[in-house]
């Protein structure tokens, strides 16, 4: 019963896409596609915001995932090492963040005066380490047992040889997870698009569908019968984004799960 409450939502958004636009408006799809058409495909794809927005969502996505995990791993591989001088501090320094903030004004102001505005950097470099991600990653490096560092430097290996070949294939199921929590929330983002980004055609597609909803939902608020083709074309538009903003995502997730799960169940299970 919970599997289908939760499942129908994706389900009726899914048929929708692909229904009469003003079945669905009249509240006639239910189970099945009403009226089958690629009518909304065909209008979002007919629409060069929304088709650049999805390729700027690309590319931010696969650019920010793979600066934070890349930091992530950098840094905290240093920070797991006991000999490292003022460890707790710097650890102390990171978890700070996580309780005190400047607020959207000062990063605003910062980011600002760098000469990040209206770039991709400015929806990278603000969010570019997660604190709570950063102590995960270092609990996982301070799980691998010391001797094996020392048996690697014993025989020649290099640092980064160590880092790269040896730590690395360790915690692939944990580098995993956090390429799918951080591809997600890149994926999702649209808050900081809003404030930092001033050229509609660097917007991703998250505030692209956003501005389709809204105004999709002026439009079906309007009475006038001049408006009803109109209404149609956004009923359509409505759920084709939704759908297209949704399969990527769902394309990955299948790949990364038996790394996702692995990666949660390390450590829940001793012997």
């Amino acid at each position: 019963i919970v599997l289908l409450i939760v499942a129908y939502p994706l389900y009726y958004v899914l048929i929708a896409s692909f229904s009469d636009p003003y079945a669905v408006y009249a509240g006639k799809t239910f189970l099945v596609p009403s009226g089958f058409t690629f009518d909304g495909y065909k209008a979002v794809f007919a629409d060069p915001d929304i088709v650049s927005g999805f390729l700027n969502s690309v590319k931010y996505t696969v650019i920010g995932t793979c600066f934070s995990v890349i930091m992530l791993y950098i840094t905290a591989y240093p920070l797991a090492d006991k000999g490292l001088p003022g460890r707790k501090l710097i650890s102390l320094f990171f978890v700070f963040t996580m309780y005190f903030g400047g607020g959207m004004i000062p990063t605003y102001f910062v980011v600002r005066s760098t000469g990040l505005m209206n770039s991709l950097w400015s929806l990278v470099i603000p969010g570019l380490v997660s604190p709570f991600n950063l102590i995960v990653m270092k609990n996982f490096f301070q799980g691998i047992p010391q001797e094996l560092r020392e048996s690697a430097r014993i025989d020649g290996c290099h640092e980064m040889t160590l880092l790269f070949r040896i730590i690395l294939p360790l915690i692939m199921p944990t580098i995993a997870v956090l390429l799918l929590y951080y591809g997600v929330g890149h994926w999702n983002s649209w808050f900081p698009a809003s404030i930092y980004l001033q050229d509609n055609n660097k917007l991703p597609i998250q505030n692209v569908l956003r501005a389709v909803l809204i105004a999709n939902s002026n439009l079906l608020n309007s009475a006038a019968a001049e408006n009803d083709q109109v209404n149609e074309f956004a009923e359509a538009i409505k759920y084709s984004a939704i759908v297209l903003t949704t399969v990527p995502v769902l394309c990955i997730y299948p790949f990364l799960q038996r790394y996702f799960v692995k990666g949660v169940m390390i450590g829940a299970v001793k012997g």
